[in-house]
């Protein structure tokens, strides 16, 4: 068995849980989130905890039995908690802007960069300072757009300009002085 597909998900109080067919809908304070559970695996919902079994141990059925049961589990804290990604700004002269919805970013191109991030994707952007706080419930949807951003000038190895992660160590290279041995 999966180490972790076979826990099971508790559900919280204040979280509901419904099931149609094979598609699991959590609602709680935060928002709704739904789930199909891919054919082979097979789940039941009992006593305030969700519970997943595969019926082989086939590598695509066992990878396919972890992969639902940690995407309930992350929906069930999204709708109670909520997820947050934290990026920050390095550099001379580097910065961001909120413009509505559409983040402005100034980083070193000869124009700015506009990341629009929908309204109905449920994830929000606030900026402070040189930080830029991503929020929602679904972990995907925060994950997907930070990363996005972040490509667009992901930090350099000789001064450590662009965005990263908070958090993020960014291994230092030596120049091109250290390089020659002058």
């Amino acid at each position: 068995m999966s180490r972790i597909g076979r826990l099971p998900v508790e559900i919280p109080s204040g979280v509901e849980v419904k099931v149609e067919g094979r598609t699991i809908t959590v609602k709680g304070p935060k928002g709704e989130l739904s789930y199909t559970v891919p054919e082979p695996i097979e789940f039941t919902v009992e006593e305030g905890r969700i519970t997943f079994t595969r019926p082989n141990d086939r590598p695509k059925v066992r990878a396919l039995h972890g992969t639902a049961r940690a995407i309930t589990n992350n929906m069930v804290i999204g709708v109670t908690q909520g997820f947050k990604k934290e990026l920050e700004v390095r550099g001379v002269g580097y910065r961001a802007q909120k413009k509505g919805n559409t983040l402005v970013l100034q980083v070193g191109f000869s124009h700015p960069v506009e990341i629009e991030i929908p309204k109905e994707s449920g994830v929000e952007f606030s900026l402070e300072g040189n930080r830029i706080i991503l929020t929602g419930i679904d972990k995907h949807l925060v994950g997907h757009y930070a990363a996005l951003i972040r490509k667009v000038r992901p930090p350099e190895p000789y001064k450590g300009k662009g965005i990263r992660y908070v958090g993020e160590y960014v291994r230092q290279k030596a120049g091109k002085a250290a390089a020659t041995g002058a």
